[in-house]
């Protein structure tokens, strides 16, 4: 309280942060999506080759492609996706990373094939999940994991 019997207030701020904000990338953008989209699919043909996911099965990962549009997308990466599966890309690189840093190499990599106890599996194994609940699934398994890495 001041002398005269007022209370006085600060305005509220956040503090100083050393964490640079970058802005949110616009999917919704066709120039951002062709910028994105070569290293997106080469980061994840590289993925479910690391994860020896099956073809079959990563061709729901992406949202249900073609066999031909597949092996045609995996020879030739330069092409403009979707903002479903560079989203879909962009959880799954998400997943990745989390895995590589709670688990190192060997583990991260079997980490999809080995059927879960974790309520939200019921019991099947993570790519069974995410094949299963697509893009919402996804999100669920990043949500996961970032938050088992303090993320």
């Amino acid at each position: 309280m001041s002398r005269s019997g007022e209370t006085s207030f600060m305005p509220l701020s956040y503090p100083a942060s050393h964490f640079d904000l970058s802005p949110l990338i616009d999917l919704n953008s066709k120039a951002e999506r062709e910028r994105l989209s070569s290293s997106a699919l080469k980061g994840f043909f590289r993925i479910v080759e690391h994860w020896k996911v099956r073809d079959e099965d990563a061709r729901e990962l992406l949202g249900g492609l073609s066999s031909s549009a597949y092996y045609e997308w995996k020879k030739k990466t330069d092409r403009v996706l979707e903002v479903d599966r560079i989203t879909r890309v962009s959880y799954l690189i998400g997943i990745y990373k989390a895995l590589q840093i709670l688990y190192g190499s060997k583990l991260a990599d079997e980490w999809v094939h080995l059927p879960n106890a974790n309520v939200i599996f019921a019991g099947k194994t993570p790519l069974a999940y995410m094949m299963a609940g697509g893009l919402l699934a996804m999100q669920t398994v990043r949500k996961l994991l970032d938050a088992r890495r303090g993320g």
